[in-house]
Formats: C-alpha cells, structure tokens, sequence
C-alpha cells in the first residue's frame, strides 16, 4: 500500500451562476472527497509512513492535578485542581429534549436569516460568515497528505466549533444547554440517524444521477449558499447531500479504537483526520465531502463536535495529553506546534474570540474553556 499524496481533491473554480433559487444539485465531481484512508490501513499505520512526527519535540505546561473523570458521571471531587468549577455540559442528541432539539436548529436558521456581519465578505448572511471563514483557513488547518500534516486540525476545529455556540448563544438567544452526536453508533446507517429527520436538519438522501441532491425538508429545506465548492464565492447552489453508507460504514467503532489506542499527539490526530473525520465527510456526501466550504452544511458542526469528543475522550486517558502538545504548526515546514503556538479565529464571536495560544484551548476545563460532555 501507498502513502496517500493529496488531502482532498476539489473540483470547482469560482463561477458566476444565476442569482435565482437553485434546485439542482451539482455533480459530485464538483465536491471531491476529503481525503481517507480505510480502517484497514489504519490499524497498519499507513498514515506514519514516511514522516517522523511523534519525534518532534514535546511542548508542556504547568499541571494543576493528575486526576479527572473517568467515567461518565462527573465529581467536582475528582476534578483536577485548576479546572472550572460550573462546566458547560454537551448532551449527546438522543439524551436531548425535543425542545432542546427544536431550540438548537432554530437558532442555526436564526445565523442563516441574519445580515453578514461584514467581517468575511463575501459572505451573505451571518451563518456564511463561518463557511468564510473556514474556507480563508483551511489551506492551514487541514494535513495536505499524510507526510504534509498541520497538528492544528483538531485544535483549530475544537475552537471553531466552541465560537459557533457563543454566537448562536449571544446573537440568537440560544440558551439551552449544547449538544453533540455520537456518530459512531449510526456508522452504516447515517440515514436513519435521529438528526436526519424531516424535523431537524433534514433527511440524507442519496445522489440524483450523478448528482448530489438539494434538501427540500428539515429546518433547513431549501436552504441556499453562495460560498463553495472549494474557494469558490458568489456561487449559488442549494443545501445538498448525497449518502454513501459504504463509507459511513467506516465511521464505527473499530476506527473508533484504532484511533484511541495510539499514544502519542500527532500519532491520535493522524488517525482521526483521514479515519472516521473524512470518511464521516465523505459518507454525508454533497457539501459535507468538500474540505473547504463544508460548513455549508448545518450537519457539518454535529460531526465536528463528535470529532471533539473523541479528542476529549483521548485526552481524558492520560493527564499528559492535556498539559503537552507535539508535532507540526504547519502542513509545509512542520515548524513545532508548541503551547505558544497561536490558533486565530478571526474574532468572529468578538471579544470571545481572541487569537489564543494552543495552552488556552488545549484542556476544555482550563484556559478559554470551560465544558465536558455527557459520557
């Protein structure tokens, strides 16, 4: 077997197309894939071959206390000293209330009908400022290849995910508590996984001719973007999908335990960003199987939030995975990702979202953060 060589392949250059409402989904072609590896390939550890990443010098700071939770119901007894008294807890979706559900996909289509705040043109409503935004960063916080890795992925997204909530909570008076979803347990299935609902975020149907296809029910039905494929802008085209349950497949728990039994950061990190992140991408299909303007998709923060919770359940493991950080700051010199290493989010939830070093974000229950999930 072969290193991989490329991250994802994306298709479309920035086009004008008619400002009307779109109803078509675009060919697959046109979205790529992010790039994967099989669980198989993983187990082998395909993705070291060629780089030397767990050699590179290991960055720490100062540890508060060795213990924390280890198992799901949480004791403000056992938590390490320095952690935040009151944290914020993540409720998997199934453990969520109806209304809580209802409050989250309002809120989301409240950042979709508000004005762009100017910030990350040319986005053209609030909800794209954060599609922008992804879309500006990520040549820098996605690996290029398994031998050209950044070691920011998980970090950057862990922010990126944890700025939405503030301004879903500051901007659309979002005041539940917030949720997350357990992907694993609907590898092979995504379709008839409780987000997917003609309620909630709308169903996953499969391509149309070749073909993704445009979502017409859900909170979101007829949902419109401008921003994507790729770099693309001012590039009208609908909410589409296009689920391919062979590869959600490669979502469960076996990637689930490769990933967890390695021991070292960039080892871990490796594994979940060309396993179960890409292929959760590519199961989803349609706006969720391109790298770059993803995001487009409201699904697009439910998977990143199980990506967190994975890295979480990991760092819960071993106290040294939350006071130490290795491995490259970037995908083309692998300059040392270090505590100072700073992560920039472009203050997209304002005051707070300063630009913070990877010390301030790296423990959810110290630094900027202050959350835990609910097993």
């Amino acid at each position: 077997m072969k290193v991989s060589a490329a991250l994802f392949v994306s298709a479309v250059s920035a086009a004008t197309l008619p400002s009307a409402k779109q109803t078509q989904g675009l060919p697959l072609a046109q979205f790529g894939q992010v790039h994967s590896i099989s669980i198989e390939d993983a187990i082998a550890k395909i993705d070291l071959l060629g780089n030397n990443f767990t050699d590179l010098p290991i960055s720490t700071k100062p540890m508060f206390g060795a213990s924390e939770e280890k198992v799901s119901t949480f004791s403000t007894a056992a938590a390490a000293a320095g952690d935040c008294a009151n944290p914020n807890i993540r409720f998997e979706w199934d453990n969520y209330s109806a209304s809580d559900k209802q409050a989250f996909v309002d809120a989301i289509q409240c950042l979709i009908n508000k004005p762009p705040s100017g910030k990350f043109s040319p986005a053209r409503n609030r909800y794209e400022d954060f599609v922008r935004l992804h879309q500006t960063y990520s040549p820098n916080i996605h690996s290029k290849s398994t031998t050209q890795q950044t070691h920011k992925f998980l970090l950057w997204h862990r922010y990126y995910v944890w700025a939405f909530e503030q301004v879903l909570r500051d901007e659309c008076g979002f005041n539940r508590a917030f949720t997350w979803w357990d992907e694993k347990k609907w590898a092979g299935r995504f379709s008839q996984a409780t987000i997917f609902t003609p309620q909630y975020f709308g169903s996953l149907p499969g391509a149309t001719n070749g073909a993704a296809t445009c979502i017409n029910n859900g909170r979101f039905a007829g949902m419109q973007l401008s921003l994507g494929p790729g770099m693309a802008t001012n590039n009208p085209h609908c909410l589409q999908r296009a689920v391919n349950e062979g590869v959600t497949a490669q979502t469960g728990q076996s990637s689930w335990d490769t990933c967890m039994q390695r021991t070292s950061y960039p080892d871990f990190h490796s594994c979940v960003e060309f396993t179960f992140h890409a292929q959760g991408h590519n199961g989803v299909g349609g706006l969720m199987a391109d790298a770059i303007a993803s995001p487009g998709d409201p699904s697009f923060f439910m998977h990143h939030l199980y990506v967190d919770y994975a890295f979480r359940k990991w760092q819960i493991d071993d106290v040294n995975r939350r006071t130490s950080i290795s491995g490259c700051a970037d995908n083309v010199n692998c300059a040392p990702l270090t505590m100072d290493t700073m992560v920039y989010m472009g203050q997209i939830c304002g005051a707070k979202c300063p630009d913070l070093k990877v010390r301030d974000i790296l423990n959810t229950l110290q630094g900027h953060l202050c959350y835990r999930y609910d097993y």
